[in-house]
């Protein structure tokens, strides 16, 4: 039989090529690692029989319609916002993803930032490698304890019940989280209190995002929501950027309506360099790294090729998404 052919978008662990290669796959990767326009993207397409996706390139009905052939799309992500899978299941492309894989790694990232927040620790550190060492008022550059403090999480799934773990063992914080339905996995683990949305801004030291982004998500955090804030809040995003409306957390920031944000996303990414957020002492930026260590990559890239290769061999994607409908 005709060994099929994957296009991979771009550079992953070579423990994912290999695998590829060693299930008869035949893998043409961009090499220049660079994001790919679209048109770019559909053109390597039309030569492959499959992809595997890293990032967010748009694969919406004009991808799809234009790469009808492909047998399957394999990404290395837990979210799948950027594709459109009503015309994914309109050609009957299988999509598949990570989920489980990066959790810990998130939730690393989401503690990090909560805790170099709360002692303004990505500014203080700028300011040195500028020489700006000036630590002489007693009075001056104080942060905020997080130890007892409360913990709210939207979005309490995988990863955010590893922040939840980390912050109760490290800083006994009081768990309360808003979701769809209950999680009593992390009530039963960290004592998690199941609270409305209105009782998760009002009651919490740090709001911390782990939903994914829908209709309903999207600007989820607005000026009103930042207002019903305690002023002594600091809200963290790993999870995606649209989920807040910056403008509105800039003006919350300025106005002193919240007293800190910590953001592994945003919006627009990458972040444009003027951008007053990047200037605040009680704010910390990173570039959408909550995946990003070798072992989780390599572990993500591993499980998108087997996806792959399940596919090339007639099986279904181990890790094919529940909105994947055929009928």
């Amino acid at each position: 039989m005709k060994s099929m052919k994957v296009f991979v978008s771009k550079n992953i662990p070579e423990k994912g090529i290999d695998l590829l290669k060693e299930n008869k796959l035949e893998v043409s990767i961009n090499l220049e690692n660079k994001n790919l326009t679209q048109k770019d993207l559909i053109k390597a397409c039309q030569q492959v029989d499959l992809l595997l996706n890293v990032g967010y390139s748009d694969l919406n009905a004009q991808f799809f319609n234009q790469c009808k052939h492909l047998k399957a799309v394999a990404l290395t992500s837990v979210g799948y916002d950027h594709v459109d899978m009503a015309a994914a299941n309109k050609y009957k492309i299988p999509i598949s993803n990570t989920p489980g894989i990066l959790s810990e790694a998130t939730a690393d990232i989401a503690f990090l930032l909560m805790l170099a927040v709360s002692r303004k620790a990505f500014y203080k550190a700028m300011q040195v490698k500028q020489g700006q060492w000036n630590n002489s008022g007693f009075m001056q550059d104080l942060g905020t304890d997080l130890k007892g403090k409360t913990l709210g999480i939207f979005g309490l799934g995988r990863i955010g019940l590893e922040l939840a773990k980390k912050a109760k063992a490290a800083y006994n914080m009081n768990i309360i989280y808003c979701n769809r339905k209950r999680n009593i996995e992390a009530e039963n683990q960290v004592n998690a209190q199941f609270v409305t949305f209105t009782d998760l801004i009002n009651e919490s030291d740090v709001v911390s995002i782990h939903t994914s982004l829908t209709p309903e998500t999207q600007y989820r955090f607005d000026k009103d929501v930042f207002k019903k804030m305690k002023r002594t809040a600091i809200i963290i995003n790993t999870a995606r950027g649209k989920i807040i409306k910056e403008t509105d957390l800039i003006q919350a920031l300025e106005n002193n309506e919240i007293w800190g944000a910590g953001l592994d996303v945003t919006d627009p990414e990458p972040m444009l360099k003027n951008n007053s957020l990047l200037q605040m002492p009680n704010v910390c930026v990173l570039p959408h790294i909550g995946s990003a260590t070798l072992e989780t990559r390599t572990n993500m890239a591993l499980t998108a090729a087997n996806n792959l290769i399940a596919v090339s061999k007639g099986d279904a994607m181990p890790q094919m998404i529940k909105k994947c409908n055929f009928e």
